[in-house]
């Protein structure tokens, strides 16, 4: 599944995403960029950044974390990985694999990363014209929402404005299997209620009705 060739802005999206591949921007990050499908249904979801995996799969959510991602939308909303891959525009605050630390895990991006790799992320608002951003982990959800605990964000649906449009946000936790929190009351009732209020929201009920 794709963007529809009738999409005005399916070509944009296109040379966006071959750029965006080009970005070296970051002397840090490992390349390649990490890019999905070129996908417009009216949702995005945004992650934090890729690990280590991914850049070698070409494409975001390829390993460990994931699975689980997938299997969330299988439960609660019964879309396949390649449904919900062909539905969602995957983006993230970094699009590069930040490395790992010297104690071990991945790096998380530094702010000047982040705000290297934003204009990405503004071009894809712009194009896409979003009605609902997923936003997954705490670091996603800070960009966007007050600093809050998982708890207060997490099963909750916000209005928000980002990039001079508005539009509805919904976060989850990260997929991640370092963190028991989806796992565990209260994460486990929240994360379902978080895609209750996916599966029931129009632009996600117009995106699975589309061929």
């Amino acid at each position: 599944m794709s963007a529809i060739p009738s999409d005005p802005n399916h070509s944009a999206l296109i040379r966006h995403m071959e750029a965006l591949k080009a970005c070296r921007r970051c002397p840090r990050m490992i390349s390649p960029p990490v890019v999905g499908r070129p996908v417009n249904r009216g949702i995005i979801l945004i992650g934090q950044a890729p690990g280590e995996r991914e850049p070698k799969l070409n494409r975001p959510f390829a390993w460990t974390a994931g699975k689980t991602l997938f299997q969330w939308f299988g439960e609660h909303l019964g879309w396949n990985e390649d449904e919900t891959r062909g539905r969602i525009y995957f983006s993230a605050l970094c699009r590069c694999f930040p490395g790992k630390k010297a104690a071990g895990g991945d790096r998380a991006p530094s702010a000047e990363e982040i705000a290297n790799c934003r204009p990405w992320l503004e071009a894809e608002f712009a194009l896409l014209q979003p009605r609902l951003v997923l936003l997954v982990g705490k670091m996603a959800i800070g960009q966007f929402l007050p600093l809050l605990s998982l708890s207060e964000t997490v099963g909750k649906l916000f209005s928000i404005d980002a990039f001079g449009q508005r539009m509805d946000c919904i976060p989850l936790p990260h997929p991640s299997g370092a963190s028991p929190w989806p796992r565990v009351e209260p994460g486990k009732s929240l994360l379902r209620q978080a895609m209750k209020r996916i599966a029931a929201h129009p632009t996600v009920r117009a995106a699975a009705a589309r061929p």
